[in-house]
C-alpha cells in the first residue's frame, strides 16, 4: 500500500460486517495487512477505494510481497477466477446437518 502523508481526518461511520471469502485469500490479507501495520479493514477500504478510482492500489515492493504470500498459503487464484469460485460446505455443516 502507498502511504500519503496525513492531510485533514476525513470523518466516516464504520459498520461491522460478516463478509465471506476464499480462507487463502483472507490469510494473504491479513498478513499484507499485519505487515503493514493495519486493520484488515482499513486495507480493504484502501483497496476499494483505488479500484473506483482505476488505480493500483499496491506499489512495485507490495505486488512483491503478495506473491510471496501467494507462495506461502499455496494461494493459485487469480482474477479469472473472480466469477467461478463456489462454495464448499465445511465438515461442521454437514455433521451439524447430519449428511456424510
Amino acid at each position: 500500500m502507498v502511504h500519503m502523508v496525513e492531510e485533514s481526518k476525513l470523518l466516516v461511520e464504520r459498520v461491522q460486517t460478516g463478509v465471506r471469502m476464499e480462507k487463502r485469500l483472507l490469510k494473504i490479507l491479513k498478513a499484507f495487512a499485519e505487515y503493514h501495520d493495519m486493520t484488515l479493514g482499513d486495507l480493504l477500504e484502501g483497496i476499494v477505494l483505488h479500484a473506483f478510482d482505476g488505480k493500483t492500489p499496491f506499489s512495485p515492493a507490495s505486488l512483491e510481497r503478495i506473491q510471496e504470500l501467494k507462495r506461502f498459503y499455496e494461494f493459485d487464484l487469480d482474477s479469472t477466477a473472480s466469477h467461478r469460485l463456489k462454495e464448499i460446505k465445511s465438515r461442521a455443516v454437514r455433521r451439524r446437518s447430519g449428511e456424510r
